[in-house]
C-alpha cells in the first residue's frame, strides 16, 4: 500500500484540533502558574499582581488559538509539500496486517 496523496484541508482540520487541545493544555498550566504568582505578589502587597491574573486568564484563550492557527496552516503547507514530492518518487510505501 502506498500513501500518493494527503488531503491538505483534512489534514490542517486534524492539526488544528489537535493543536488547539494542546495550546489549552499548555495554556491552562502557564495560567495556572500565573495567577499562582499573582496570589504572592498580592499577599506581598505589589500593585502589579492583577498583571499576573490577566496574563493568565489570557493564556487560556490566546494559545488555544495560537496554537491551533499555526499547526493547522503548518499541516496545511506540510500535506501541500508531500504531494509535490510524492508525484516525484511516488509516495511512501506503509504495511499493513491483520485482516
Amino acid at each position: 500500500m502506498r500513501i500518493t496523496h494527503i488531503g491538505p484541508l483534512s489534514l490542517a482540520k486534524v492539526a488544528f484540533v489537535l493543536y488547539a487541545a494542546l495550546g489549552l493544555i499548555f495554556g491552562g498550566i502557564l495560567a495556572i502558574a500565573a495567577l499562582l504568582g499573582a496570589s504572592f505578589g498580592a499577599a506581598a502587597g505589589e500593585e502589579g499582581a492583577w498583571m499576573g491574573a490577566v496574563f493568565g486568564v489570557g493564556a487560556v484563550v490566546f494559545l488555544p488559538i495560537f496554537y491551533g492557527t499555526m499547526g493547522g496552516l503548518m499541516a496545511l503547507l506540510v500535506a501541500w509539500l508531500y504531494n509535490v514530492v510524492a508525484g516525484f518518487v511516488g509516495g511512501v510505501e506503509i504495511r499493513t496486517s491483520g485482516a
